[in-house]
């Protein structure tokens, strides 16, 4: 596959602005799947390529949180094995998949992930010490079902595990998205072993893609800790606004 230096920039810029929602309110491969398939990569190699860019890219939004006090490591080992377990096992199905199935398959659950990414999340949480049912019960079912989707499917990950963290453990906005930025590089390591073994990462691509998404989770982290869950708010807004624009253009020009 060939693609212009136009086009490879275009789509840096994409993954670059991911990057920045995506540390912020998830959402991020709403952005950057859409427009791999947009340019013309197949299903089964976009979902692999991205994987591997977001990867990296959530990593250091992971290491600002952490740098920050904002990681709470014994929740994050609670859960951490079941977000790989499952998002290894969604990718090994994908894979067995054929491509055009893939590719229905994603235009399917794209407005699935877009209502979820919407839910409310005017309900205020209060802070409070999570109890042995959140750490041995609820965060290893959250990180479980949210990593089989991430590899199955990914886009909207990590505002799904921000939402169901935030909603059934009751932890503030900030740190729910801290600590469900930690879950999503384990899921997507898991997802990526996967994609690896089958070859289907674009490595070439992935390589420019993610050092631009690391720079926009970087950037877009940092803002997160500074402005706390008004910004998030805020950017879950935006994030949609994007996603709409380039499914229109893609599915109605």
């Amino acid at each position: 596959m060939d693609f212009s230096i136009t086009v490879i920039l275009l789509l840096c810029l994409a993954y670059f602005v991911a990057g920045f929602i995506d540390s912020i309110a998830g959402g991020g491969g709403l952005i950057t799947l859409p427009s791999l398939l947009f340019a013309g990569v197949p299903p089964q190699f976009a979902l692999g390529t991205n994987k591997m860019a977001s990867t990296l890219g959530t990593g250091v939004a992971v290491v600002n949180f952490w740098r920050n006090k904002k990681i709470n490591f014994k929740l994050i080992l609670s859960g951490i094995g079941f977000a790989m377990l499952g998002a290894f096992l969604g990718s090994k199905i994908i894979l067995s998949l054929d491509q055009s199935v893939v590719g229905k398959i994603i235009i399917f659950l794209l407005p699935v992930a877009v209502v979820a990414v919407l839910l409310p999340r005017t309900k205020k949480s209060d802070a409070k010490a999570l109890t042995k049912i959140d750490y041995f019960v609820i965060v290893p079912i959250i990180c479980l079902v949210i990593g089989f989707y991430d590899g199955f499917f990914g886009p909207g990950t990590g505002s799904f595990l921000t939402l169901s963290l935030f909603f059934f453990t009751k932890l503030k906005l900030i740190e729910a998205t801290a600590n469900a930025k930690v879950f999503n590089v384990m899921s997507n390591v898991g997802s990526l072993v996967a994609f690896i073994l089958g070859g289907k990462v674009l490595f070439l691509l992935a390589i420019p893609f993610a050092l631009s998404n690391m720079l926009g989770n970087f950037l877009g982290s940092r803002l997160a800790i500074k402005s706390g869950d008004r910004i998030i708010k805020y950017f879950l807004i935006l994030s949609l606004s994007i996603l709409l624009i380039s499914l229109v253009w893609k599915y109605y020009f």
